[in-house]
């Protein structure tokens, strides 16, 4: 007998108490593992998520977990190859591979860089800014979001075994949630070798992740209201989710990625012989054969000008005559087989309901020769174009899961946009045309019933990722029958684990939950210039109040000749008094600002290394010559850095005039030595 699958559940390899059912390789048809996840405890599982793996995960910052997972990354990188030679198993070429194992890894280091760059070296994350609830300012709102103390399971389809889990787990990770993994069984086992990689790195703490590896049984009973379920997979199995009790009235998330008939539409600008024709024809055919067309993001329909329906088609069957199908294993096949027979049967009966009203014009719907592999047992099969005649309804409901699309002629933009949007919703469309004015209309025609439009053309094409990628930094989901759930999207995607709170409070206290200083919260001036001190030795709150400057005309002057900035206000007196928000000459912002980093500067060598910019800049009162500015500089915010003997240092800058107006705020950047020792010399 072949290898029986094991789930890790709470915290060691379980072995199911029977045989299990035979999982097949695609191509040949041979046994390669078999699955059952019999006497499986579920409930253990979640108590174990909860208990250990989620304490564990929210008592490290967004910084520490960030750094965990480009560990993970890395270690997974070191050993894809063990991942990359049982892939071909499920029917993958390499190329397909490369899509879901590298694209898996690349998610997670995609993340890691993100939640470092983008999220603070803590456990909230602010939302918008400070909104004050009293003319006192001494009660004020914030938004923020925190984790939740819950679990988020994850439900895979098949075609993904790599990147389904890892573009599930990073965001959730991220966001402080474990994650439960259940994948599709027919291909589990290369979930499970991933898994046993991550477990045997020992790089996530314990409980942060754990697999089911067949039948999730009664999981979805043991959720609650702080738990969340991310599903893929058919509209069918989707709806029996959202029945589910704990999801209708138990407060359990479900989202979803569901079936979607995604498009691709040529423009009416386009001609035979034009860059953007070949791009299109390209793209067609890449996400036909990519996987085998067993991609929720592949081209189901195929949009063009009626004028260019026959041109189109005979430029893809042209393309298509040089893809050779047969057993991945052969590096000279093209495209390898479906995932299995059963899957096969699936888009077989899927082309019989589209050819109701659309005719097969491009492949054998009987099958072609193979370059290699067993034609009896394994998943084979010969991609097909359709066409079809006018009034179709089957290609917009109908979505063979395989390598078919459907040719649609169409009579003008409105028509194009008309027939995208009897989809009912998916996840990607793409436009190709070098006409601005047909992008405009299309975009937003498609819009609203696409979660992702990409718009081709030659000026993109050489690093476009293609119509069928999602990217970890964009959002991977679609309304309507497409499911209506959102993943990736960047911090998007962390933030939709988490929940967002508004906090009223004081300004001391809401300094206190927040970690960041807030406006009308206390000062404290130790007698220290705080550009003196480490970020061992800084506080929030840490402040110095500048001595007054007079700003005269001739720094006005000076600076307007010095800078080349002559905008009359500054130069022509007469001008400027006519002006009813100036009436007079005025301080340029900049030099306002330049006059108050001398204010507030230490020019001697210390912790402070460097200014790396400024933030949210307003100019608020114009500054005239005879006016005097002083500066009030607070330490706002310190994230320290991993890895790095600095850190980040947010300081509140307020620059005032004599009569204690604010004439101009902004956040100062500065990077600061986490420790610092005076040179005497």
């Amino acid at each position: 007998m072949s290898t029986l699958l094991e789930s890790y559940a709470a915290g060691r390899w379980f072995r199911p108490a029977d045989d299990g059912e035979p999982l097949l390789d695609a191509a040949t048809g041979e046994e390669v593992a078999r699955i059952s996840s019999r006497g499986l405890d579920v409930a253990a599982m979640v108590r174990h998520a909860r208990a250990t793996g989620g304490p564990a995960l929210r008592s490290l910052t967004f910084h520490e977990r960030a750094a965990l997972l480009k560990a993970l990354a890395k270690y997974l990188l070191e050993h894809k190859d063990e991942l990359y030679a049982l892939s071909l198993r499920t029917g993958a070429t390499t190329r397909d591979t490369a899509v879901d194992v590298d694209g898996g890894i690349g998610t997670l280091f995609s993340y890691a860089s993100k939640g470092v760059r983008e999220l603070p070296n803590d456990t909230v994350v602010l939302d918008g800014g400070l909104e004050r609830l009293g003319k006192g300012g001494t009660f004020v709102g914030q938004h923020l979001y925190a984790s939740r103390p819950g679990v988020a399971v994850q439900i895979n389809a098949f075609n993904f075994p790599v990147w389904g889990m890892l573009e599930k787990l990073a965001p959730a990770f991220l966001a402080g949630l474990p994650s439960i993994v259940k994948p599709a069984s027919q291909t589990a086992y290369l979930t499970e070798r991933a898994v046993r990689l991550i477990v045997a790195s020992g790089i996530l703490p314990e409980g942060t992740l754990q697999l089911v590896a067949g039948s999730a049984g009664g999981l979805l009973d043991e959720l609650t209201v702080q738990d969340s379920v991310a599903f893929t997979g058919s509209a069918h199995t989707a709806g029996i989710l959202r029945r589910h009790p704990n999801v209708l009235d138990g407060g359990v998330v479900l989202g979803v990625e569901a079936d979607s008939l995604n498009c691709s539409v040529l423009g009416p600008d386009v001609r035979p012989g034009d860059p953007e024709f070949d791009l299109f024809v390209k793209g067609v055919v890449t996400e036909m054969t990519v996987k085998a067309g067993q991609k929720c993001t592949a081209i189901r329909r195929v949009l063009v000008p009626s004028s260019l329906a026959g041109e189109v088609v005979e430029a893809l069957a042209a393309r298509l005559a040089k893809v050779s199908v047969g057993d991945p294993r052969n590096p000279d096949v093209r495209m390898g087989a479906l995932a299995g027979l059963g899957q096969r049967e699936e888009v077989r009966k899927a082309v019989e309901a589209l050819r109701a009203s659309s005719d097969v014009v491009v492949g054998d719907p009987a099958g072609a020769p193979l370059l290699d592999g067993d034609a009896t047992r394994g998943a084979f099969m010969t991609p097909l174009v359709l066409r079809a005649r006018p009034g179709a309804t089957e290609p917009h409901d109908v979505e063979p899961f395989g390598p078919v699309s459907t040719v649609l002629p169409y009579d003008g933009l409105d028509e194009a946009v008309a027939l995208a949007a009897r989809g009912r919703g998916s996840l990607v469309a793409s436009v190709v045309t070098h006409d601005p004015e047909v992008a405009r209309a299309v975009v937003l025609g498609l819009a609203p019933w696409h979660g992702r439009v990409l718009v081709l053309d030659r000026d993109d094409a050489k690093e476009s990722t293609g119509h069928g990628s999602p990217l970890p930094v964009l959002v991977h989901g679609g309304p309507g029958r497409a499911g209506g759930g959102e993943e990736l999207g960047g911090i998007r995607g962390v933030l939709h684990h988490m929940q967002r709170t508004a906090v009223q409070a004081s300004p001391d206290l809401l300094t206190a939950v927040t970690g960041r200083w807030t406006t009308g919260a206390a000062r404290a001036d130790t007698g220290v210039h705080p550009f003196r001190k480490s970020l061992a030795e800084l506080r929030i709150g840490d402040t110095i109040a500048s001595e007054p400057r007079t700003v005269s005309l001739a720094d006005i002057e000076h600076f307007a000749e010095f800078t080349g900035d002559t905008f009359y206000a500054h130069t022509d007196a007469a001008a400027a008094a006519r002006n009813p928000l100036f009436g007079g000459i005025v301080a340029h912002g900049y030099l306002v600002v330049s006059l108050a980093a001398g204010l507030f500067v230490d020019p001697a060598p210390g912790p402070v290394l460097a200014n790396f910019g400024v933030d949210a800049l307003r100019f608020l009162t114009p500054v005239k010559a005879g006016d005097a500015i002083a500066v009030t500089l607070t330490v706002k915010q310190i994230t320290p850095r991993s890895g790095a003997d600095y850190g980040e240092v947010r300081w509140d800058a307020v620059v005032s005039n004599q009569e204690g107006q604010p004439v101009a705020t902004y956040d100062v950047l500065t990077l600061v030595a986490k420790t610092w020792e005076e040179d005497t010399r």
